[in-house]
C-alpha cells in the first residue's frame, strides 16, 4: 500500500468502525428492559443536548455539561450486578454512583460526537461497552469489565481513549500498596457469589494491576497543578493504603472565577452534587491521599490510534 492511500484507508477503516460500533448490540443476550434503565431521563438528556448544541462543544466541556444535567440523580449502588450469571454493559440514569456517573457523563458525551441524531439506549449502551469493558468488549464474562479504575485508566490510555495525566503534572509512585477487594470480599458481588470459580482469574487481575508503577498527586500538591486541570477531567482520589490505590473518583468542573470543584455522585449527600474545591474537598477526609488526573480524549482520535495499532 502506498503513504498517500494509508490515510485514506485509516480514514475508510475509522468510519466503518465507529458506524459498527454505533450499530452494534452487546454482546450478550439481556433483554433492554434489564440492562437500561431510565429511558425517560435519557430522552430528556437527548432533547436539552440537541436544544443547547451540545455536540458543538469539545470534550470536556460536553462531559461537564452532561455532568451538570445530571445534578440530584439519586445515589446508588450496585446498579450494574444485574444478572447472576451473565455480564452485560448496562446504563441506570435513575440512581449512580461515584463512577457510574462520570462514566455515563462522558459516554453520552461521546455518542453526541459519533452520531448526528436519532440517538438511541443502544447508542449509550455501545459508547459504555467502549469504555467500561476490557480491550473495549463485553464477553459475558464478570472478568472483563474493568472492575479497578487503575486498571480503567491503563486500558483506555492503550486504547487511546484517555491520557493519564498524573506523572507529568509531579505524580509520584505510590509505595507499598496491593490490590484485593473483589478476591476478598467476593461475597459481596452477586455475580461472584454465584459464581466462585472465578475468584482465582480476580486475584490474577489484581496482581497483576498492582505489579504496575501507578502515580498519584499527593495533596499537598494538589494547589499547584490545579490550573493545569480542564473541565471534564476524570479525577481518580487516591487513599493512604496499603489496600487498594483509589477511595473516590468525579469529575473537574471550574465555574466562572476559575476555581476547579469536585463534581461527582455523593454517598453523604446521596446525590449528584457540585462539592467545594478540589483542593478543599481533599482534606475534607484523612483517608484521602492525594489524586490522579485523566483526560478523555476525543472517540474519533481514540478509535483512529486504535486502528493504527491493529494495523502494525
Amino acid at each position: 500500500m502506498s503513504a498517500l492511500m494509508r490515510p485514506v484507508v485509516l480514514f475508510a477503516r475509522l468510519f466503518l468502525a465507529l458506524g459498527l460500533l454505533i450499530d452494534a448490540h452487546a454482546a450478550v443476550d439481556l433483554p433492554l428492559s434489564k440492562v437500561f434503565k431510565g429511558e425517560p431521563q435519557f430522552s430528556r438528556l437527548v432533547r436539552i443536548a440537541e436544544q443547547g448544541g451540545w455536540r458543538s462543544l469539545p470534550l470536556g466541556e460536553r462531559t461537564v455539561t452532561v455532568g451538570q444535567a445530571l445534578l440530584g440523580t439519586p445515589y446508588a449502588g450496585f446498579t450494574l450486578e444485574i444478572d447472576n450469571h451473565t455480564e452485560s454493559p448496562s446504563v441506570n440514569l435513575n440512581g449512580v454512583d461515584c463512577w457510574t456517573y462520570f462514566e455515563i457523563a462522558l459516554g453520552f458525551a461521546r455518542m453526541l460526537e459519533v452520531k448526528t441524531g436519532n440517538y438511541t439506549p443502544q447508542d449509550l449502551l455501545a459508547m459504555i461497552e467502549l469504555d467500561r469493558y476490557r480491550g473495549g468488549q463485553c464477553d459475558g464474562r464478570y472478568t472483563s469489565r474493568l472492575h479497578y479504575l487503575e486498571d480503567w485508566m491503563y486500558d483506555n490510555e492503550r486504547r487511546g481513549l484517555v491520557q493519564n495525566l498524573t506523572r507529568s503534572l509531579g505524580g509520584v509512585p505510590m509505595q507499598g500498596r496491593y490490590l484485593n477487594e473483589m478476591s476478598k470480599y467476593w461475597r459481596t458481588s452477586r455475580y461472584l457469589r454465584s459464581n466462585p470459580e472465578l475468584v482465582p482469574e480476580m486475584r490474577q487481575i489484581e496482581n497483576r494491576i498492582a505489579s504496575r508503577t501507578i502515580y498519584h498527586i499527593p495533596k499537598s500538591q494538589v494547589p499547584g497543578i490545579e490550573s493545569k486541570i480542564r473541565d471534564g477531567d476524570v479525577i481518580c482520589i487516591t487513599g493512604r493504603g496499603p489496600e487498594g490505590f483509589t477511595e473516590h473518583v468525579g469529575l473537574a468542573y471550574r465555574d466562572r472565577e476559575g476555581v476547579v470543584h469536585f463534581m461527582h455522585a455523593s454517598k453523604d449527600e446521596r446525590r449528584v452534587i457540585i462539592d467545594v474545591a478540589l483542593s478543599r474537598y481533599l482534606y475534607r477526609y484523612r483517608k484521602f491521599a492525594g489524586i490522579m488526573v485523566v483526560r478523555p480524549r476525543e472517540a474519533s482520535q481514540s478509535a483512529m490510534a486504535a486502528l493504527v495499532v491493529s494495523s502494525r
